[in-house]
């Protein structure tokens, strides 16, 4: 009866564990664990051979580089820019720049006037779009943001 006894669990101990064995080998298995945290954008390609002047923006203690034609802002000795949607910070006017989530960018920068910014935040793709039929076409046929075309830019 022993003997009886220690096939049953033998066998049985084979059959529980050649299954899941069984089932891994004949299928592909991934496994995989989201906890939500988005891969951050790429950085922004900005090369610049020397530092830019920079200007105070009023009120602040937030520069703003007027000579460039992206959105640059130092503070507290590093410099930030708002680029595709994120901001990204760098400690040298070279890189490289780090993304940095939008709550963890110093209020003073997040606060700049959106008359201080070369590329306001949501108008990045709206500069991309192709033209409207109502305008925003240049006698060249590309595409006028309607702020620069005010300005005589286009």
């Amino acid at each position: 009866m022993a003997k009886r006894g220690l096939r049953t669990m033998v066998l049985a101990t084979m059959a529980i564990t050649s299954v899941p064995t069984a089932e891994a080998i004949a299928g592909d298995v991934n496994v995989g664990v989201h906890i939500g945290v988005p891969v951050p954008p790429p950085p922004p390609k900005i090369v610049l051979p020397a530092p830019p002047t920079v200007v105070v923006v009023p009120n602040t203690q937030v520069s703003y580089a007027p000579s460039v034609d992206f959105n640059l802002f130092v503070y507290g000795g590093r410099y930030y820019t708002f680029h595709d949607g994120s901001w990204f910070y760098a400690t040298r006017h070279s890189g490289p720049w780090t993304f940095m989530p939008t709550e963890r960018v110093p209020k003073p920068v997040v606060g700049v006037p959106m008359k201080y910014y070369k590329v306001p935040p949501g108008h990045a793709m709206k500069a991309a779009a192709p033209p409207a039929a109502s305008g925003g076409a240049t006698s060249g046929g590309g595409f006028c943001p309607p702020g620069q075309a005010k300005k005589g830019r286009c």
